[in-house]
C-alpha cells in the first residue's frame, strides 16, 4: 500500500493561509485526507513523500507512525 505525509497546521490555519506553519505531519494512504490516526486533514494540505518518515526535523504524528510501521514489509 502506498503512503504519503500530509500536513496539519499550527493554530488551526489552513493550507491557503500564507502564514500557515506545519505543526505535524500525518501518514495517510496515498491521496487520502484522513490520517491513519483518524484525524481529518485538509485535502489541500501540503504533502510529502513517506520516504521522509524518520528524517530529523520532520515531526511525525506518533500514532500515525506506529500504524505506518505495521503496514510496512
Amino acid at each position: 500500500m502506498e503512503h504519503e505525509l500530509r500536513a496539519e497546521y499550527l493554530d488551526g490555519r489552513g493550507a491557503a493561509d500564507p502564514l500557515a506553519e506545519v505543526k505535524v505531519w500525518h501518514v495517510v494512504r496515498q491521496e487520502a485526507a484522513t490520517a491513519m490516526c483518524g484525524r481529518d486533514l485538509e485535502p489541500a494540505a501540503a504533502v510529502r513523500s513517506a520516504d521522509d518518515w524518520g528524517t530529523p526535523g520532520v515531526p511525525i504524528c506518533h500514532s500515525c507512525g506506529a500504524l505506518y510501521l505495521r503496514e510496512q514489509p
